[in-house]
């Protein structure tokens, strides 16, 4: 995907970040490559701004990228260390310090967008300073956010929902939105996390916003647009994940979806993090999200399904996207892989 960067700050998508490229991926000490999706979203839809990677040594998660130090990536042009980890809780363990210290130290400047405030670390801030590098941090909503209204506005809004979290809501409305690019259709990808707000360059971290504004940060993620506009909204977390059902019932309501795909990971059987919880079925989460979906819109429908099969073989995720098709009798494809099922997946979006 191609970055544009925006010079100012829009009233109606929130924050908009230029931000300093090219990159080092930082990924912490990870051993779950689901809460690594930042490295990974920027590694396949930003290849062309990521140098390398760097981790602790307890890391078992890799990007596939060179292997380099702050002061490596910084001699190779690197200007700036993306934290590529999205943890539960959006923590930044004291164990990363030493290697954030030394990215500032080598004059990378740090992105990250977790929970935790780069800038509300003393000591971090404090070495900014005298190195004179910036602190970006991302999961910053918009100051003055509105509660929702539940007006219906004008535009068409596709919203990415999921079995999981971290399982291809953004990967799919990506290629969704650049699918329909591709066919002369006025489309905009809407990040409302902190991968897509990097990606994209503007976007509100839907899941830092305050409760009671949650609704209305989604309203004005994708507003008012002419009557053939597509706003393909990025989801978050699921409605049945015991942990952040409350962000993607926000995100839901506010957004007033006229069309949904489903995003489902094959081979997951229990929500990321929580093992008692078993993964809902893809029926499941579309009864759940028309029931609840039809009260800020009435019309709201599932239009198809996606299926994130990078870990299988292409014959083996061929008859999984036929079979999926044939019960559902909704089209499914792997945007990822493309080909004509993708096609016919966007073809249902115009329908």
């Amino acid at each position: 995907m191609t970055h544009v960067e925006l010079p100012t700050r829009s009233r109606e998508t929130g924050s908009v970040h230029a931000l300093p490229a090219p990159y080092l991926l930082f990924l912490g000490d990870t051993v779950e490559p689901g809460f690594a999706k930042t490295a990974f979203g920027l590694r396949d839809w930003a290849g062309d701004r990521c140098l390398g990677e760097w981790g602790l040594p307890a890391a078992r998660v890799t990007a596939g990228l060179p292997r380099l130090t702050p002061a490596e990536a910084a001699a190779k042009g690197a200007r700036a260390m993306v934290i590529g980890v999205a943890n539960p809780g959006g923590v930044i363990p004291p164990t990363w310090i030493p290697e954030l210290l030394a990215a500032i130290e080598a004059g990378l400047d740090i992105v990250a967008g977790m929970h935790v405030q780069l800038n509300g670390i003393a000591v971090l801030r404090e070495a900014a300073g005298r190195r004179g590098r910036a602190l970006i941090d991302l999961r910053v909503p918009p100051a003055d956010l509105p509660i929702a209204t539940g007006v219906k506005r004008s535009g068409k809004r596709l919203l990415t929902v999921g079995t999981d979290c971290a399982l291809g809501k953004k990967y799919t409305a990506l290629a969704i939105a650049r699918g329909l690019s591709a066919r002369g259709v006025d489309a905009t990808f809407r990040a409302s996390g902190q991968t897509g707000i990097m990606l994209a360059g503007e976007g509100i971290a839907i899941d830092a916003v305050i409760a009671d504004f949650a609704a209305g940060a989604a309203e004005l993620l994708s507003p008012t647009a002419a009557p053939d506009h597509f706003d393909v909204i990025e989801g978050q977390g699921s409605l049945f994940h015991p942990s952040y059902a409350a962000v993607s019932l926000a995100l839901l309501h506010g957004s007033q979806p006229d069309l949904f795909i489903v995003c489902h990971q094959p081979e997951r059987e229990t929500i990321l993090g929580h093992s008692a919880f078993p993964v809902p079925t893809i029926e499941a989460v579309i009864e759940q999200t028309v029931m609840l979906g039809r009260l800020t819109n009435p019309a709201i429908r599932c239009i198809g399904v996606s299926l994130n099969t990078a870990d299988m073989t292409q014959d083996a995720a061929d008859g999984l996207i036929a079979s999926t098709t044939a019960r559902l009798g909704l089209p499914a494809a792997d945007p990822m892989r493309g080909g004509p099922a993708f096609e016919v997946l966007l073809d249902a979006c115009q329908a």
